[in-house]
């Protein structure tokens, strides 16, 4: 696979500590002799990076945020373009996307595209772009300037909060495209031309995750939860059901994010006479993430479907969280059974529906013995059968085939 010519990859975001995922992948795929350039659509915004950042090799490309900030470099891109024989076909593309989304993102997606297309080095041969909404949108029409084949990968919100004309349109113009859930490739696979889309699990890389040191049973039960402050992902739920939990059990909470949500989330905690036994640590890097998972007797993730049809795919916090052998709690959201079996590997519960995770909840506190049971259980499936190597094996060859 060595020479394979470099390809870009294009993400909303980098480095995000949400997107362990993306990280662990590109590292991976360097490792197995591809050559990377990370293009970026946003600077980042965490304090923190994960020790799998430090070691990626690949040079990252920011394109200008918000066009008005650069304009310069966007009209230096458009005079570039605008002289490349795919320019015709590609502004034609954004037009009729753009009658379709008249919104200044879509906007921005084009002029982000023309300073891609003048700025990627020459010797980049293909574009793969990580999520089905903005990243894809830009290396669609970077690519089209560009005469470049382009590919991708999709994973929760960018597939269900992404209209269908867009979906079938991206998918008729790419390659192939991945995604981690069976739901997710189902879903696309149906809007798609035959074998376009196929299943590929994210797992975990176990160097990072070695299997966890015995745990001190001691004191309370000490519940964990590790995700952004967003609506899908139910936190106000899962207060609701610490809240309701009997008094006489004894627990703690500790929650690992950020988001916008997270004010609103402390006040309720107060409002439900609970914030003495819940602590708020914000988003940390993964060595505080992996030592917070050694600590827990109990994971709970309340992940719903959100308003505007945002879900999560296969969180990976669940995966981490039981490779590190801590009993999971968890909604029947799509994605969650794949990882998730109810009663022997975890026990799931409808969506909102905060009482039904109390009574769950409750039950692991009071049984040790079935904590045990599931946690073990767990991190014997995770470790089987979603181990990283795998899928990147295939990811690998897939963008190294001409």
């Amino acid at each position: 696979m060595i020479g394979v010519a470099p390809i870009a990859f294009v993400l909303k975001g980098y480095p995000r500590l949400s997107e362990t995922f993306i990280a662990q992948e590109i590292l991976a795929l360097e490792r197995s002799g591809l050559d990377i350039v990370i293009v970026s659509l946003r600077h980042p915004t965490d304090r923190h990076i994960h020790p799998v950042h430090r070691e990626i090799r690949a040079p990252v490309l920011y394109l200008p945020e918000y066009l008005y900030q650069e304009p310069l470099r966007v009209l230096r891109g458009w005079w570039a373009a605008r002289r490349l024989p795919g320019y015709a076909a590609a502004r034609r593309i954004w037009l009729r996307d753009l009658r379709r989304d008249p919104t200044p993102n879509r906007v921005r997606r084009f002029g982000q595209a023309l300073v891609l297309a003048r700025e990627l080095a020459p010797a980049v041969a293909q574009l793969h772009a990580h999520f089905l909404h903005t990243p894809a949108s830009v290396t669609r029409y970077a690519a089209l300037l560009r005469g470049l084949p382009w590919t991708g990968s999709a994973h929760a919100k960018d597939i269900w909060t992404t209209p269908e004309w867009e979906k079938r349109e991206k998918l008729a113009d790419c390659r192939w495209l991945v995604t981690c859930t069976a739901t997710g490739a189902e879903h696309l696979a149906a809007l798609a031309p035959r074998g376009r889309v196929s299943l590929l699990y994210h797992g975990l890389d176990f160097a990072r995750f070695p299997p966890p040191p015995p745990r001190d049973a001691s004191g309370p039960v000490r519940i964990l939860s590790v995700g952004r402050a967003v609506a899908k992902k139910g936190y106000d739920d899962l207060l609701a059901a610490l809240a309701a939990l009997p008094r006489e059990l004894d627990w703690r909470f500790t929650h690992i994010g950020g988001g916008a949500l997270l004010d609103g989330l402390r006040r309720a905690a107060e409002a439900f006479g609970i914030a003495d036994r819940i602590e708020w640590r914000g988003a940390q890097p993964q060595e505080a993430v992996l030592a917070a998972y050694r600590e827990a007797d109990l994971f709970v993730l309340a992940s719903r479907i959100a308003a505007d049809g945002d879900r999560d795919g296969l969180p990976n916090v669940l995966m981490e969280a039981q490779s590190q052998g801590v009993a999971c709690v968890a909604t029947t959201t799509p994605g969650i059974g794949e990882l998730i079996e109810d009663g022997v590997t975890g026990l799931l519960t409808p969506p909102d529906a905060p009482a039904a995770i109390a009574r769950s909840i409750a039950c692991l506190i009071r049984d040790p013995a079935l904590r045990r049971r599931l946690a073990a259980a767990g991190e014997q499936r995770v470790r089987a059968r979603f181990a990283m190597q795998d899928g990147i094996a295939e990811l690998a060859q897939k963008l190294a085939w001409r």
